[in-house]
């Protein structure tokens, strides 16, 4: 659903344009389905640029996920840092192994979402219009 999202167009084009000096020297990097902005496979460091003008924990869980997948494929060591241009910060992150307990947990709730024959209660949030998934929660089923 990414390719049609308007807010994963803004956010790249704010990747494309903040940062343009970064594609002669990192790599744009995609991973068991995860589109890493950039990878600095030198230092292991994931560079996750955000359009936002607010700093969110969901954020810091992506990139931890990211470091997760990396680490799944042999990659370990890996930190991250998340950018945010319109607010001219930059947040480091790190992965405890408190940390991976918690994504075990997470991937086990999703399966255990995504194998069940009954879909969720729609969760009626300010932030659910932005999601690039949106459609599927609000989409009208005919049985």
């Amino acid at each position: 659903m990414e390719h049609t999202s308007d807010t994963v167009y803004d956010g790249k084009l704010i990747h494309e344009n903040s940062y343009p000096q970064r594609s002669a020297k990192y790599e744009e990097m995609e991973i068991d389905g995860c589109k890493i902005d950039f990878y600095d496979s030198r230092n292991k460091v994931i560079h996750e640029i955000k359009k936002s003008n607010k700093i969110e924990s969901a954020h810091e869980w992506q990139v931890r996920y990211y470091i997760h997948i990396l680490e799944k494929n042999g990659i370990k060591g890996v930190t991250g840092i998340l950018e945010y241009p319109t607010l001219r910060r930059t947040q480091e992150v790190s992965f405890s192994e408190d940390d991976k307990l918690k994504i075990f947990e997470y991937e086990k709730e999703i399966i255990s979402i995504t194998e069940n024959d009954i879909c969720p209660p729609v969760i009626c949030s300010k932030k659910c219009t932005q999601c690039s998934y949106y459609d599927f929660c609000y989409v009208e089923e005919i049985e």
